[in-house]
């Protein structure tokens, strides 16, 4: 079954190739979303797929060198049944 979650990352999650890892994550699994970074040094990012692949693409993440994640926080969202990729130059 597709899921949607939204996910806001915190810690050092900027600078440190969070978006690029993200995507690569993301299309070794087989998701689809978006990320960008905010304002205030977080990461805001959605994922689409199956739950045990945003599992995956979110273990990727914390596992990666350079990157360290603090705080998660994250709510889920309905799907969206036309989006086909994902994007790291997200602006909406």
């Amino acid at each position: 079954m597709t899921i949607r979650r939204r996910y806001r990352f915190s810690g050092e999650v900027q600078a440190v190739g969070f978006r690029w890892r993200a995507q690569q994550a993301a299309k070794l699994y087989g998701c689809t979303g978006w990320v960008r970074n905010d304002w205030e040094g977080t990461v805001t990012m959605e994922l689409q797929g199956e739950e045990r692949l945003l599992d995956k693409v979110i273990l990727v993440l914390q596992n990666s060198r350079y990157i360290r994640i603090d705080r998660v926080e994250s709510r889920l969202l309905p799907p969206d049944p036309t989006e086909r990729s994902f994007r790291t130059d997200y602006d909406g």
